[in-house]
């Protein structure tokens, strides 16, 4: 059996039992928005301050780990917008999602503790799912001035307000990715550590052990919260799209680009970058991770494609539990 199907297995474990909790209504509601909001501004920023302020500078620049892993993610990104502007023309914002749904992987939410269960003794591992949510954050940020722009021109054409996220589309684009990049606790979390790293500077011991508490409660709870959240969605939208064979094809070209163009293009990238061992492996499955939650809550702010990024997510989520046994397979045979 695949060592990695063991950590696999206890992440979708614990999504599971959040989706039975959520089913069943044992807990209120909104339990979901308060794990989530805890995991985004505590726990999460917790943990990669602390990942990255404890590992030597050198260790953190790598540049050809970064190179590779932000190419296989703006290629995939390109080719996905291509088709999606090939099928329906001028409908950016549209191309915009789909292209998040094909490249924004889970890094953070299953990414780190998938690497942290396969590592547990490497704290490179860590280091290496803040890095790859750094650079997804980035692709976010881009996805997300994208969508301002295409909304503020239709609401110009069509005199109807368009919706703000996370602030005004009046600001010049490069503004609208600053204030998306400034104002994520993960990103400034990240950028702290990085700074004491490469400061050399030694927190005291009960900051770090206070830090490594809270930080370690990260994982539960963003596995529980995500099949929280994928239980609503699909709740929610489960009847508001019809499956016909656009959408089955839509959703299968997606998960080809998510799942196994990213991968292979991030090995190939990896490779040209001569990264090797642990990080060579570590960037796959990072770029190999399902489309995140998050495309999903966006796509609903801006009321487009929400029932298909949905369905998406819950695809690509189930679906990793075939291709990274396979995957984690060719990288131990040397492909």
């Amino acid at each position: 059996m695949s060592p990695i199907l063991t950590p696999i297995a206890a992440v979708f474990g614990i999504m599971l039992l959040g989706a039975l909790v959520q089913k069943s209504k044992v807990l209120p509601s909104d339990s979901d928005n308060v794990l989530n909001q805890y995991v985004y501004y505590v726990a999460f920023p917790a943990i990669m301050f602390i990942a990255l302020a404890q590992t030597p500078f050198a260790s953190i620049t790598q540049w050809g780990f970064i190179f590779a892993l932000s190419l296989s993610m703006v290629t995939t990104y390109v080719i996905a917008l291509g088709l999606s502007l090939w099928a329906n023309p001028k409908q950016s914002a549209l191309g915009a999602i789909r292209a998040l749904n094909a490249t924004f992987g889970n890094t953070a939410f299953i990414g780190i503790p998938l690497l942290t269960m396969l590592f547990p003794q490497d704290k490179s591992a860590l280091v290496a799912a803040a890095i790859a949510s750094l650079l997804s954050v980035i692709m976010f940020a881009f996805a997300l001035v994208s969508i301002e722009i295409a909304t503020s021109k239709a609401a110009k054409y069509t005199e109807v307000e368009p919706t703000v996220l996370p602030s005004s589309p009046r600001l010049h684009p490069l503004m609208i990715m600053l204030q998306a990049l400034g104002s994520n606790p993960i990103v400034i979390a990240s950028i702290l550590g990085v700074a004491v790293s490469a400061a050399a500077l030694s927190l005291p011991q009960s900051l770090s052990q206070m830090l490594h508490q809270v930080g370690n409660t990260s994982s539960p709870c963003a596995l529980f919260a995500i099949g929280m959240v994928l239980t609503k969605a699909m709740h929610r939208d489960s009847g508001s799209q019809r499956w016909d064979k656009a959408l089955v094809i839509e959703l299968s070209l997606i998960n080809v680009l998510k799942l196994i163009l990213q991968p292979l293009t991030a090995y190939a990238l990896l490779c040209l970058f001569k990264v090797e061992g642990q990080w060579l492996t570590m960037g796959v499955i990072l770029a190999s991770l399902p489309t995140a939650a998050s495309v999903y809550l966006l796509a609903q702010r801006y009321q487009i494609h929400t029932a298909q990024s949905a369905f998406a997510i819950l695809i690509s989520t189930a679906l990793t539990f075939i291709s990274l046994p396979i995957i984690e397979r060719l990288l131990s045979s040397g492909l």
